[in-house]
């Protein structure tokens, strides 16, 4: 709650943006492709939640993101390894990589202390 004195929060579901239903099943990233655990390829839904998000964050002008550990599309850093075993690998949630690619520095919830005393830019 601290955070949003100095930022403005723009809350998306990069998952729902694609489609996706909520609750859903659990997917996870596998090479180049998302995987659900019952083995259906939800690379497409994840691509476009990543596009829709980024649209979004490009309309806020946002140049910061906070975003959730882990995810498959919110992960940064460390994202599960594709086999649902609860190994974490490294690398980047979908969303995540598309933001920073774009300029956009994220965050999660595990590391976002230098945003609460950042420049609110």
């Amino acid at each position: 709650m601290r955070l949003a004195e100095r930022y403005e929060f723009v809350p998306v579901c990069p998952e729902v943006l694609g489609g996706m239903s909520t609750p859903r099943p659990p997917s996870e990233i596998l090479g180049d492709r998302v995987v659900a655990i019952d083995g259906k390829d939800v690379t497409a839904q994840f691509r476009l939640g990543a596009e829709r998000s980024l649209e979004l964050a490009r309309k806020a002008v946002a140049v910061k993101a906070l975003l959730k550990s882990g995810s498959p599309s919110c992960g940064r850093g460390l994202v599960h390894d594709g086999f649902f075993s609860g190994k974490m690998v490294p690398g980047n949630g979908v969303t995540a990589a598309l933001l920073i690619e774009n300029g956009i520095a994220v965050y999660t919830e595990l590391d976002f202390a230098p945003l609460a005393v950042g420049s609110g830019d």
